[in-house]
């Protein structure tokens, strides 16, 4: 597995890595604890050293299965996030300092350990970060030895820039094949402030695997019923068809193809894989294949006109 520096923190974590949204039961529909800590162990024995968590993820049980691991992985790199407050119904966003601290300590029992290397605000809005209490808060849980690196778990690109105008050292935000002019927009920033990016939903919630038919049908609790559209859904899987001319020579799938887009970006620290499975995780690092020529470069100058022709802007 071929490593990256996450952005001036001195880490250097592996270029794919996992999340544990999925894993967790409340997305796509219930995983067994067992079959998820399965999947975290065997991408660490494939080589990924950057686990992805919140303590929001299977209401903490995702952070205690990470803790598990690292009792016996203990130099894993965990990225963790705080501000989601689930005592309420429905559950409501909070960057309190005092909310942030209980949350920092919960994080850091659940998982084992006396330092979170890296501790993401989880999808603050652009005055949650430049109100300062946030982010202080952060600086003096670092400055206390209870975080080492902080930043924000962004949604889109104004998030991302001032979370970058605070300080902050690791940004996470969406990036894929669809989804890419947030992180182009905000390369000239993130290059001036160094900050490590991992992109996640590199697939698009599944859509960039290209295996859905126009008819299909996601099983209750799927939050992809509540994210498109019947008519939104079959107008991305009509987009897809531009795209499928990099499935070619060493490229076998579209979904390869997706994960080697996010890794061509130099600024990308690790690409978050959400895999559920062991089969899809194996699948899908076989697929990135031995870099580091991801894709041909003429297949990367082509894809912004390709893509503008079916309304997607890069």
């Amino acid at each position: 597995m071929r490593k990256r520096p996450l952005g001036k923190t001195g880490l250097v974590v592996s270029e794919l890595s996992i999340g544990t949204w999925g894993l967790g039961g409340e997305a796509y529909g219930k995983v067994d604890d067992a079959d998820a800590e399965r999947v975290v162990r065997r991408a660490i024995d494939i080589g990924v050293n950057l686990i992805d968590t919140a303590d929001a993820y299977g209401g903490g049980r995702m952070e205690k299965l990470v803790g598990r691991v690292l009792a016996d992985h203990p130099d894993l790199v965990v990225v963790t996030k705080g501000g989601v407050d689930r005592t309420t119904d429905p559950a409501r966003k909070c960057f309190a300092a005092d909310y942030l601290a209980t949350s920092v300590e919960r994080s850091l029992k659940r998982l084992g350990i006396s330092t979170l290397p890296v501790f993401l605000l989880h999808h603050p809005t652009p005055d949650a970060i430049y109100l300062g209490e946030a982010t202080e808060a952060l600086a003096g849980l670092k400055k206390d030895g209870k975080i080492a690196h902080w930043g924000v778990c962004a949604g889109d690109e104004d998030v991302a820039r001032a979370a970058i105008d605070k300080g902050a050292e690791v940004i996470e935000l969406p990036y894929n094949l669809v989804q890419s002019l947030d992180l182009h927009r905000l390369s000239g920033d993130i290059m001036v402030a160094g900050c490590g990016v991992l992109a996640r939903s590199v697939l698009a919630y599944g859509l960039l695997a290209g295996m859905w038919s126009k008819d299909k049908q996601f099983p209750e609790g799927d939050h992809r019923n509540d994210r498109w559209t019947r008519m939104e859904l079959e107008h991305r899987l009509g987009q897809l068809d531009a795209i499928r001319f990099l499935v070619k020579g060493d490229v076998h799938t579209l979904r390869g193809a997706a994960v080697r887009f996010v890794l061509a970006n130099h600024l990308v620290s690790s690409a978050v894989l959400g895999a559920r499975t062991v089969e899809q995780l194996e699948q899908l690092v076989r697929e990135t294949g031995g870099g580091p020529r991801y894709l041909p470069d003429d297949d990367l100058r082509q894809l912004p006109r390709t893509l503008d022709r079916v309304g997607i802007r890069t």
